[in-house]
């Protein structure tokens, strides 16, 4: 009698080992499927770089050793990574709650224009003072401008993804009118503001180099969002209305409250961009300061699964690339349009290879007597 019973528990024990084995390469299927889109994404970009004459092994050793080989090449990747983690983190509130703000280019852009006026006009004070104020500004005017579009989704039930792709062409081509007009540098040529108080800017953490205290904000925002996200009522509420807006709304859950908020903290991070880089890198308002930093930074947030602590290695990776690509094309003669072509790749690889890890493959193990019906049930024969 005792045959069958140690038999079952040998085999209950394997059944047990396989679920435990099973469940650990789901826990590490993001970071697994995220490593192999890169890699296949590489894969094809060689064909692409043998297809037009070049090196694929010279082309990556010089993207590689562009962003991380030399001491101004990784501050560089630092510095253009700032703005796209902190835009992404914002819209990782925002899909999060699954309002689809594409709006992020505009509010980057009312963000640096709030730094631009407080560097210009605001009394002198010290740093601790004056620095403080000017982020709170950048926070608000970038989160003012994504709650706009927040308001008239909740209140008229507007298409959010049309009213902040509209309004980003409102911001860009306001702010390009007023560094040519009201804001312009006097007595300058240059469709520039004048150069704001040396109070206002964000302190260099490497001398000689252009990496400001901005990735400090970058990786804060992130351990803070984190948190927000996965320990506060107020997260769950922002998963729980991504979720199911109608189950929230039966549970008590302020919906149209919730949206607002998470479309201001959405605006209010990619303010903090825009701020960053006027106040860390160029100490004035320019025109087309940005080279598309909110619409990259979509990319990075949907690559990081929404989750605010992936976003750092995934702007990492973005920014390398970018860094990367003048080297690149310097030493190993490619494109730099090929570039983007691998970002494509990039996604479209991480995102296939996500879908493919998250596929559950039912199986079903048949006795010799037993054989299965058209209704899927089985039967002992």
């Amino acid at each position: 009698m005792k045959k069958p019973v140690e038999k079952n528990a040998g085999k209950n024990r394997k059944v047990q080992e396989w679920r435990r084995e099973r469940s650990l390469l789901f826990l590490y299927s993001p970071l697994l499927s995220f490593f192999l889109g890169i890699l296949l994404a590489f894969l094809l970009s060689s064909l692409l770089i043998s297809w037009v004459g070049a090196s694929p092994l010279l082309a990556f050793k010089a993207l590689i050793l562009g962003a991380f080989g030399s001491l101004n090449g990784f501050t560089e990747t630092l510095v253009k990574a700032t703005p796209l983690m902190l835009t992404g983190l914002g819209l990782c509130v925002a899909f999060r709650s699954k309002v689809w703000n594409i709006g992020a280019e505009g509010q980057i852009h009312l963000g640096a224009l709030a730094t631009t006026l407080m560097g210009i006009y605001l009394p002198w004070f010290p740093s601790f003072i004056s620095l403080p104020l000017t982020g709170l500004a950048g926070f608000f005017a970038g989160g003012l401008w994504a709650a706009i579009p927040g308001w008239l989704k909740i209140r008229w039930g507007v298409n959010e993804i049309i009213t902040t792709l509209m309004m980003n062409y409102i911001a860009i081509l306001g702010i390009n009118y007023a560094v040519h007009v009201p804001l312009k540098e006097p007595g300058g040529f240059l469709p520039q503001s004048a150069l704001i108080q040396p109070s206002v800017e964000l302190p260099i953490l490497v001398e000689r180099t252009r990496l400001h205290a901005g990735i400090l904000l970058g990786i804060a925002g992130a351990g803070a969002l984190h948190i927000l996200l996965a320990r506060t009522t107020l997260g769950y509420q922002i998963q729980v209305v991504g979720l199911n807006p109608d189950a929230g709304r039966y549970s008590g859950i302020p919906v149209g409250k919730i949206i607002l908020i998470a479309m201001v903290l959405s605006g209010g991070f990619a303010g903090l961009a825009g701020m960053g880089e006027i106040a860390g890198v160029h100490h004035r308002l320019l025109e087309n300061f940005s080279p598309g930093y909110g619409y990259t930074a979509i990319v990075v947030a949907l690559l990081a699964h929404l989750k605010p602590l992936a976003v750092i290695l995934v702007s990492m990776l973005f920014a390398a690339l970018i860094v990367g690509a003048d080297t690149m094309q310097r030493v190993a003669g490619v494109p730099n349009s090929l570039v983007l072509i691998i970002e494509s790749l990039i996604v479209l690889f991480v995102l296939g290879s996500r879908s493919l890890f998250h596929v559950r493959y039912p199986l079903l193990f048949v006795k010799d007597n037993e054989h299965k019906t058209t209704d899927g049930k089985l039967r002992i024969s």
